[in-house]
């Protein structure tokens, strides 16, 4: 008889040395850098008389802060319902974008990412699941992403992704993709907003409200998903975390209805505002990006809102 695996909290080693610092610094280093960016900028706005700070930089900062949540979520969804659950097909031109979001996101090679997800469906919440809340909160908020078991990052890609060109160019040259994202990118921005006469402290409060949502999502996914999707949390909770996820924090659907492309109804205004990863694989729908969506059946033609079982 086949032996049950050992938890993965207990069976991973912990320690400074085995600490995975990518890790670090896409959920803790990267976000504490665009908080304190934020505070810093408008901090010595106010303070120094040779700053031009006015009252619209602070709209326009959360207007960025937004395009920036959203546009992560959307390289998320696609990946965990189409290229993770085979919720359908996409095309080269959505396969170029989300794969671009998913490196703005932080996501990691999708190699592993698709690995550790299959994992979790297999055997969720039990032993053996990479990111099981019953190991504890914090171990399936962020401590799973922080100790790796050097097995699971030696699997392959998934069979099913072998053929795609957008998945393996992406995880081939990851490093340099996230370099170019999140350094080289900017730098050439304030290059060219200073060589304009532009605002560097407005170009640096855009570029830290991004990076700060960036964050915000990230820990909205990690926790909102891996800990409270797994947890029985009032229904204002969920749809506050829905919308800070595109929609993937509808968890009790989600492992229902793995392959469904929506994970709220198709009508409905605010259905496919809250569930916007869903909408965007529509839209690639519309523009011929992406076809055989997979939609689950209580969500096909239902006007009504409908949320997670509370």
């Amino acid at each position: 008889m086949k032996s049950a695996p050992l938890p993965r909290s207990l069976a991973i080693p912990k320690s400074w040395k085995t600490l995975d610092w990518s890790s670090v610094f896409a959920a803790i280093i990267y976000p504490a850098l665009g908080v304190i960016g934020l505070v810093a900028a408008f901090t010595l706005g106010l303070a120094l008389e040779s700053l031009t700070l006015h009252w619209w930089y602070a709209p326009l900062a959360l207007l960025a802060g937004a395009i920036s949540l959203v546009i992560c979520n959307m390289g998320i969804g696609v990946l965990h319902r189409v290229w993770q659950h085979k919720a359908g097909e996409l095309h080269w031109p959505a396969q170029v974008i989300t794969a671009v979001n998913c490196v703005i996101a932080m996501q990691g090679r999708m190699k592993d990412w698709v690995n550790y997800h299959s994992q979790h469906h297999r055997l969720s919440d039990r032993p053996g699941d990479p990111h099981n809340p019953n190991e504890g909160k914090l171990w399936a908020w962020m401590g799973w992403l922080f100790w790796r078991d050097e097995n699971d990052l030696q699997r392959p890609l998934a069979l099913w992704l072998r053929d795609n060109p957008s998945v393996r160019f992406t995880d081939k040259h990851y490093s340099w993709f996230a370099l170019l994202a999140h350094l080289v990118l900017p730098a050439l921005i304030y290059l060219a907003v200073w060589a304009l006469g532009g605002s560097i402290l407005l170009t640096f409060i855009l570029h830290a409200a991004a990076v700060t949502a960036r964050g915000v999502q990230f820990h909205a996914t990690i926790l909102g998903v891996n800990v409270f999707g797994h947890m029985k949390t009032p229904a204002w909770a969920d749809w506050l975390l829905a919308l800070l996820t595109g929609g993937e924090a509808f968890h009790d659907h989600h492992h229902d209805q793995p392959s469904s492309a929506l994970h709220l109804p198709r009508r409905g205004v605010l259905n496919r505002l809250v569930d916007y990863n869903g909408t965007t694989l529509l839209v690639f729908e519309k523009l011929r990006w992406a076809r055989d969506l997979k939609i689950a059946p209580q969500f096909s033609g239902q006007p009504q809102i409908q949320g997670p079982a509370e």
